[in-house]
């Protein structure tokens, strides 16, 4: 069967702990929207869809297996046969079976979602470059939180963001938004 769409969608680290009020402050309030905008579009196009879970090994953490944390928000429950990985770094293709699973798919190009986009967002893009796929980073459907640098100063997460894009575009991936992504779908989908 044929599909409007090749690429597969990536949603990372999209779970409950994500919306924990004692996170730092974060940019992007509308990246789960477009999240959703574009879960939307893949799934009315067929194109498959790749679920990462953020499953923590500290048994501190809100993300430790059987933690509401580690839950899917409830907008990006997988459905069907959409596939779900598992990871416990940040890196979604570290120990993973994402790679195996895409290549025997023969899944070349990528399309990045999620959170944080300084850590599971352009870990796993840098990865996903390096091994060989197409890879796309949605910016508005992606978000992180404010930190302090090296040097102590305390950098905003839309900073935070712009660095991380800007580190991974042309090198790693394209940057692309959400109405520029959906939009090419809605053009490829037959009449």
């Amino acid at each position: 069967m044929s599909h409007a769409i090749d690429e597969a969608l990536v949603l990372i680290d999209l779970q409950r702990a994500m919306s924990d009020p004692a996170l730092p402050p974060r940019n992007n309030a509308s990246a789960e929207a477009n999240a959703a905008k574009l879960l939307a579009a893949w799934r009315r196009g067929g194109g498959p869809i790749v679920h990462v879970r953020h499953l923590s090994l500290d048994p501190a953490s809100g993300f430790r297996p059987g933690q509401p944390g580690a839950e899917f928000q409830p907008a990006f429950l997988p459905m069907g046969r959409e596939h779900v990985v598992d990871k416990h770094v940040t890196d979604a293709f570290a120990g993973s079976g994402l790679e195996r699973y895409l290549h025997l798919r023969s899944i070349t190009g990528l399309v990045f979602a999620g959170v944080a986009t300084n850590y599971s967002v352009e870990a796993t893009v840098r990865s996903a470059a390096c091994l060989g796929f197409a890879a796309t980073v949605v910016s508005d459907a992606c978000f992180t939180f404010a930190r302090h640098d090296l040097g102590g100063a305390l950098r905003s997460a839309e900073d935070i963001h712009l660095a991380s894009l800007s580190n991974l575009n042309g090198e790693y991936a394209a940057i692309r938004t959400t109405e520029a992504v959906v939009s090419s779908i809605a053009r490829a989908m037959p009449a």
